[in-house]
């Protein structure tokens, strides 16, 4: 039986410590987990063994997973209680599962995320379906979305090279690609960052071409009565524009030397098929790309993917280095191509700097959200199964470096789900693990770096 949500919903932040979680006790938990693998949670006197290790309830059932927005009604009611959201994660899920597990179980990995961030920090969650929900209003979904410490953007079963996928759901295809841009725009000072998982991943990597497209396109048809007594600021913009899109419509996706995809208009350009799918157990290791390719313009753009790469610290590349070699859980077919995150890291960066020099004229102007696009994109790691190399572009760090303070903000894309253990179960069915096994979880380790430190900027 769901329970009365306006009468039910705790109000203020912590389950094992009503009232008394905040954003510093939240960084601080999550940096004490992080800071070995051995120490027992200071959260310990607080659990409720009996309730908490054996989990037999759901989302919308019993708190910490009361918020369950499964209507305009209630995001109205969480719009009217603030502290619910602000300092809570926010999970969307674009799907009721993630997929099959290997004892036929559909999963539903929000609930995993949810009780990491509860067990771990003592951090809220609340999950939005959009499978069920549709994208009521969008304006206040956004709202909550971006006011949220986080957001996490689940996986699920549908397949984005197949609009039709998303038919026997209440939000789709396109519904998720709006929502996913409007996410990758709103990284901002003092905003939520963005974790996108498996299917969030590839929807975020057909957003990045879907901007630059109309990033582009605006340029081109505005800035002659924009800067038109800006003459060099002008051309310099149209002449970028003009590269990104003679390279964005001839660019060729290539796998197993097998041309599959050419040019940006192509419906399989930014996400395909996996050559090696994926359900599993497989190794990050850091990105490299060694083959060949049959277009020359991809030496710049490995180039410009290379400096990107000096210039940030990544939180994979960190754990992949001085943690241990990283065995992650795989869940998904499809996969975020190469080709097209190298081209959208050349492109925003091109952008980013061209953008600079007339910034006070466009600010004011239509083409202000340009200043809201990412100023890179980097491919943080690659898997491997059985030594052979599975994703190429396993995960990314969406860079916003601000034009005022020089300082970067990140989100982060992962085609794995780090939530989910080896057995790929819900802690609903499964249970929690024991607070030693998480920490030792180079999944769970992983989720709660990505968040910490985005958290922090």
């Amino acid at each position: 039986m769901k329970m009365d949500k306006a009468m039910s919903w705790r109000v203020l932040p912590g389950f094992y410590r009503p009232g008394k979680s905040s954003f510093k006790s939240i960084q601080a938990l999550f940096s004490e987990f992080l800071r070995d693998r051995h120490s027992p949670s200071l959260l310990q006197a607080h659990y409720d063994n009996d309730t908490s290790d054996s989990i037999n309830y759901g989302w919308g059932d019993s708190a910490p997973l009361e918020k369950e927005i499964t209507c305009q009604e209630d995001l109205d009611t969480l719009i009217n209680t603030p502290f619910a959201f602000n300092q809570s994660i926010c999970i969307v899920e674009p799907a009721d599962h993630v997929g099959f597990n290997t004892i036929g179980e559909p999963v539903r990995a929000s609930i995993n995320v949810a009780w990491l961030a509860q067990r771990i920090a003592d951090c809220d969650s609340i999950v939005f379906p959009l499978w069920k929900s549709g994208l009521m209003d969008r304006k206040k979904l956004a709202h909550v979305l971006t006011s949220s410490l986080a957001v996490v953007f689940e996986g699920g079963h549908p397949t984005v090279r197949d609009s039709k996928s998303f038919d026997n759901t209440n939000c789709s295809h396109a519904d998720l690609l709006d929502l996913s841009e409007e996410l990758i725009l709103s990284r901002r000072l003092r905003s939520a960052p963005s974790i996108f998982i498996c299917l969030g991943h590839q929807l975020a990597a057909q957003a990045h071409i879907r901007l630059i497209k109309k990033a582009t396109h605006e340029i081109l048809e505005t800035i002659d009565d924009i800067l038109i007594n800006q003459p060099n600021s002008r051309n310099a913009l149209k002449q970028v524009c003009n590269r990104i899109q003679a390279l964005g419509t001839k660019l060729r996706i290539v796998k197993d030397d097998k041309i599959v995809a050419k040019g940006w208009d192509h419906p399989e350009f930014a996400v395909g098929i996996n050559e090696v799918p994926e359900a599993g157990h497989c190794e990050i290791i850091h990105y490299e790309k060694s083959s060949s390719h049959p277009d020359p313009e991809l030496a710049e753009l490995i180039t410009t993917q290379a400096i990107t790469a000096e210039e940030y610290d990544g939180v994979i590349e960190e754990s992949i280095s001085h943690e241990k070699d990283l065995n992650i859980v795989m869940f998904h077919t499809d996969e975020v191509n190469e080709e097209a995150i190298l081209f959208a890291n050349w492109a925003y960066r091109n952008l980013y700097q061209s953008l600079l020099p007339a910034r006070n004229q466009l600010v004011i102007s239509e083409l202000s959200w340009l200043f809201n696009l990412p100023s890179s994109i980097e491919i943080l790691c690659s898997t491997t199964a059985e030594g052979r190399l599975c994703t190429e572009v396993a995960a990314t760090c969406i860079n916003y470096r601000d034009y005022d303070t020089r300082q970067t903000r990140r989100s982060f894309t992962c085609q794995f789900h780090p939530e989910l253990r080896d057995d790929l179960r819900e802690f609903k069915k499964s249970g929690i693990p024991a607070f030693d096994n998480l920490k030792k979880d180079d999944g769970i380790r992983l989720l709660i770096r990505i968040l910490h430190d985005s958290l922090m900027e």
